[in-house]
């Protein structure tokens, strides 16, 4: 297991992984593996991924939060391009860790990975003035299956980093901005979610 190292159950949440890959660099630029299935059956991590996806997106714009209802995935997540504050937010049922979040800043710098299992939401807010997000699924994509979250729920608590404002109650991002005055930006579905507990009832 040379080119990677893992970092397993981050936040204390039982399957999240953090995945930094060795970096073969020279005064040209660099090499390294970006997945590696012998490495990460090595790990203890074993995934079949049947999807890859990327996004474009501008600074301050937030996706999130996402699930799939009855075909979840499994998610090999990463920036090559700029920064994002990448989350995943426990929703497994059965789980001592529901409804706890975990966050982590990826980005063309440091080239770490987040693997997110199934059975969490996923979102991410761009922290640079552009960013270019890549994944790898373990399911399609199935249309009608989506599910979500509000990004900003109380219950959950996430600290998104740069992000300042006054919480509305519900998804809304009107009066929020980073730092530096850029407006945050959601896309009108995603200022809909429904809160946690209104989400699930068990």
């Amino acid at each position: 297991m040379g080119q990677i190292t893992v970092e397993k159950n981050v936040g204390g949440i039982e399957g999240l992984c953090v995945i930094t890959p060795a970096v073969h660099g020279d005064s040209r630029g660099y090499f390294m593996e970006t997945y590696n299935q012998k490495d990460m059956e090595e790990a203890g991590l074993h995934m079949d991924f049947v999807q890859d996806n990327q996004s474009s997106s501008t600074k301050g714009v937030l996706r999130g939060l996402h699930f799939q209802k009855q075909f979840p995935q499994g998610k090999l997540v990463r920036a090559i391009r700029g920064s994002v504050f990448d989350v995943a937010v426990d929703l497994r049922k059965d789980s001592e860790t529901y409804g706890k979040w975990y966050g982590i800043e990826l980005t063309e710098e440091n080239k770490k990975q987040f693997y997110i299992p199934e059975g969490f939401a996923h979102g991410y807010l761009v922290l640079s003035d552009h960013a270019e997000f890549c994944y790898k699924c373990t399911d399609f994509y199935h249309p009608g299956d989506d599910g979500g979250l509000a990004w900003n729920d109380p219950e959950i608590g996430i600290e998104w980093p740069q992000l300042t404002g006054t919480y509305p109650g519900n998804g809304a991002c009107a009066g929020y901005t980073l730092t530096d005055g850029t407006p945050l930006n959601l896309n009108e579905r995603d200022q809909n979610w429904p809160v946690l507990k209104d989400a699930f009832q068990f």
